[in-house]
């Protein structure tokens, strides 16, 4: 059986981490972000529809003009909300591609069910942290105020109407190792 899991759980809750000791295990990680950047810098139905939908300057020189593009959409969640549905048709047209190519395909998203991704996916591997760690975390790596980082903590807040009927949680909370909890994943992947 092939399958298709996706990473997924708020800022700072320690996705990266999982991402990361799959990709130490010998397995393939589709980042969402990285990959969605790369697609819109390719393609260029996707710059006509920025130019299009967006602004008409949203390409300039060929290349995205990604400074414009974030004051548009954060004045406008209307136009966030086009420039999403714009990428993530991309996105997800290129996951369901990729995945063909692996027996268990991997990816990370910080948005999977505001995107859609979740309808695709076998399973969903959800990690969490306690949020005063998760704002520390933050904090240290991104070298925000605490008011910043817990601001973007409550705009991820979303609560999708339907939660993926196969969630598994990963408890990321600095106490427990987490390499344990994903060898035993990976085991029961093997074992169905």
């Amino acid at each position: 059986m092939s399958g298709i899991i996706s990473i997924t759980g708020g800022i700072g809750s320690g996705k990266s981490v999982v991402s990361k000791i799959l990709r130490c295990l010998g397995y393939y990680v589709y980042d969402c972000d990285s990959e969605a950047k790369r697609i819109m810098d390719t393609s260029e139905d996707i710059k006509r529809k920025l130019c299009e939908l967006i602004s008409k300057d949203s390409v300039q020189n060929g290349k995205i003009n990604r400074p414009l593009i974030s004051k548009i959409v954060f004045e406008d969640k209307s136009k966030l909300t086009t420039l999403n549905n714009i990428v993530h048709q991309f996105v997800l047209r290129d996951i369901v591609n990729k995945s063909k190519d692996y027996k268990y395909f991997f990816f990370e998203t910080a948005i999977l069910y505001q995107s859609g991704f979740d309808k695709i996916c076998d399973e969903v591997w959800e990690v969490t942290a306690p949020i005063e760690t998760r704002i520390n975390r933050v904090i240290k790596r991104n070298g925000l105020l605490r008011k910043q980082v817990v601001d973007r903590i409550d705009s991820q807040n979303y609560i999708p109407t339907q939660i993926h009927k196969n969630v598994i949680n990963i408890s990321n909370d600095d106490i427990n190792p987490i390499l344990p909890t994903i060898l035993s994943l990976l085991k029961d992947l093997k074992n169905e």
